[in-house]
């Protein structure tokens, strides 16, 4: 089979990532990258050459591309793709609003193309662990699901606070591990390093089958934290998407015979195990998954639909902490 031929737009910190996977990845050829400021020195893999425009990575003949510049510039990016009839792999967030998202995934449907969003935390593996036990009923009835994403101020974000770069991440997983969508959400945010975005928001919400949502997220925090909390009649999941350890912590089933903690009617502590399986790079699995989409196999791609409905989440939470009321989210926007 012929290689796909790749281009890269950006070599910014997450493009360089990109760079190093595409440069390596089986049945990929990375042919070119277009970044105006050409990327610091050495950033580029060896013999990839880097030009300017998307005009100029277009003019090599690329089958797909992966864009990874401000979310201010994905709505022109996406749209040059699309009329050029190029495939393409968007970092997330989609867009910053709900109408230029759609626009987007609208151009990609129109014109037969694969097109696809980079919600990375989707091929954890502690998360696929824990979609795959939720599914199989591991936790039987899901009561609620808890992030914490929290850590230092990233210098490589100017466009956009922590609703649109970092909430997303817990948004999307949360209704992906679920598999239902939000229903309502109600926030606050901070504004407390100087910058014209949010740098802190908490958020609280419900899917549409009742499950009780929180997501704490900031650039304020000396420590990095990325934590997944999932709880159930039966126990609770913990994903730590930082080390990629899933651990499970079962509700007691032994009596208790001390007759002032029996008479407390809720559960106790159980067996605690923590699971054990292959721990593949989330970065790469995301760009195999591309590719065998982009080839027509079965794939598992995190759709320009599903990230449009992310967007629209995350446009509420910033509309409920600009109001100070719970927002709902309309059918359409699910």
């Amino acid at each position: 089979m012929v290689n796909l031929r790749a281009g890269l737009i950006g070599l910014g910190m997450m493009g360089r990532n990109h760079a190093r996977v595409l440069a390596s990845l089986d049945g990929v050829t990375l042919i070119g990258i277009a970044d105006e400021t050409g990327g610091l020195p050495g950033a580029a893999p060896h013999n990839v050459p880097v030009v300017a425009t998307i005009e100029d990575l277009l003019a090599l003949g690329i089958d797909y591309a992966v864009v990874a510049i401000p979310t201010q510039l994905h709505l022109d990016a996406g749209l040059q793709l699309a009329a050029a009839g190029v495939h393409a792999l968007i970092e997330k967030p989609l867009t910053t609003d709900v109408a230029s998202s759609r626009r987007i995934a609208d151009a990609f449907e129109d014109a037969g193309l694969v097109g696809a969003v980079g919600h990375i935390e989707r091929y954890n593996p502690a998360l696929q662990q824990a979609r795959t036990r939720i599914a199989n009923g591991d936790l039987g009835e899901i009561y609620q699901i808890a992030t914490r994403r929290q850590g230092p101020f990233p210098g490589r974000i100017a466009d956009v606070g922590v609703i649109l770069d970092l909430a997303t991440h817990d948004i999307d997983l949360t209704a992906w591990v679920a598999q239902r969508p939000y229903a309502t959400v109600s926030a606050r945010t901070a504004h407390r390093s100087g910058r014209p975005h949010e740098d802190l928001v908490s958020i609280t919400g419900q899917l549409d089958d009742g499950i009780v949502t929180d997501h704490l997220v900031n650039w304020l925090s000396p420590m990095k934290e990325r934590v997944t909390v999932i709880t159930g009649e039966t126990g609770m999941l913990v994903a730590d998407t930082l080390t990629a350890d899933l651990t499970l912590h079962k509700n007691g089933i032994v009596p208790t015979e001390w007759s002032d903690i029996a008479n407390f009617r809720g559960v106790t502590e159980g067996d605690v195990v923590r699971f054990a399986y292959p721990k593949p790079e989330p970065l790469r699995v995301e760009h195999e998954t591309f590719r065998d989409a982009v080839f027509g196999k079965e794939n598992g791609i995190v759709t320009m639909r599903h990230a449009a409905a992310t967007v629209a989440v995350a446009n509420a939470v910033a509309e409920s902490a600009a109001n100070g009321r719970v927002v709902a989210l309309q059918q359409g926007e699910r």
